[in-house]
């Protein structure tokens, strides 16, 4: 796999200088359970980076539930880890990967190539017997340079025009789950239902029962529908769990994909917004 690493390769890479770790766990409505988790125990070297308070801005009236977060900032934190252009990342998370895989796709917005998600959970890393510590890494700040690839992603304002103009030349995929994609149920945004011209394609599907990325074969027959001659544009509640479509795509070799990291929490802030129910 081209965007995922195995536990074997990073359990003999732990001392490797040029390997930082990032740990992504977090909890949807319990944002500081991820932290806490943290501190009892992690993958030896890791650096703890939160999904609201790192990877992520300030909500505000429109953006969604996470922002884009500031380039400066992130940038500042990564040098504080002690990642440089050098440095190969590695991020987990506890839950399939949404987390880790928002990491991995900031670090390539960010112009940072050398990236990658870990196969499986947190907790199949202990179950394994791997090693496990509960102690801060200290390590010398290096300094990241952000190189911004702006096609990475796709501003509201230009896929409302795409979606207005009955444009042919992208593919919509919406990354929720079925009955939020539906308008049947909706917990979490104020309105239900989808952007119009949507698909739905759920981001868990990418995994296999126990949490693993499915093989690159199988994700390939997965998207044997979609035209790589065109444009993906990939969208979910707030821009976490696209990014695990957006690395699936990647990893099957679409080569033009961009996330529009406000999605649907950003969507509906609008008063021109636009929206479909069903199939």
């Amino acid at each position: 796999m081209k965007h995922v690493v195995e536990m074997e390769w990073l359990s003999r890479h732990l001392e490797d200088p040029n390997v930082r770790i990032v740990d992504c766990r977090f909890q949807l409505g319990a944002p500081e359970e991820g932290f806490k988790a943290y501190l009892k125990d992690h993958i030896p070297g890791s650096f703890y980076f939160d999904l609201e308070k790192d990877l992520s801005s300030e909500v505000k009236e429109h953006g969604g539930r996470h922002p884009l977060p500031d380039v400066e900032e992130l940038a500042g934190k990564l040098s504080a880890a002690g990642i440089d252009e050098h440095v190969t990342v590695i991020a987990y998370d506890d839950q399939g990967g949404p987390f880790a895989s928002r990491m991995w796709w900031l670090l390539n917005y960010l112009g940072h190539s050398k990236a990658f998600v870990l196969n499986g959970t947190y907790s199949q890393w202990k179950e394994k017997g791997y090693h496990v510590t509960d102690k801060i890494p200290q390590l010398s700040i290096r300094n990241f340079e952000a190189n911004i690839q702006s096609a990475f992603l796709i501003e509201r304002s230009e896929l409302m025009n795409k979606v207005r103009t009955k444009n042919q030349d992208y593919i919509l995929l919406d990354s929720r789950e079925e009955k939020r994609y539906l308008g049947i149920e909706e917990p979490v945004d104020k309105i239900a239902g989808h952007i119009p011209t949507a698909r739905h394609f759920f981001w868990k599907d990418s995994l296999t029962a126990n949490q693993k990325w499915k093989p690159v074969e199988e994700q390939s027959m997965r998207l044997g529908g979609l035209d790589k001659d065109k444009e993906i544009i990939v969208y979910c509640g707030s821009g976490v769990t696209a990014c695990p479509n957006v690395l699936t795509l990647k990893e099957a070799d679409f080569t033009n994909v961009r996330l529009y990291v406000g999605s649907w929490s950003d969507w509906i802030t609008y008063e021109d917004y636009l929206v479909e129910a069903g199939r």
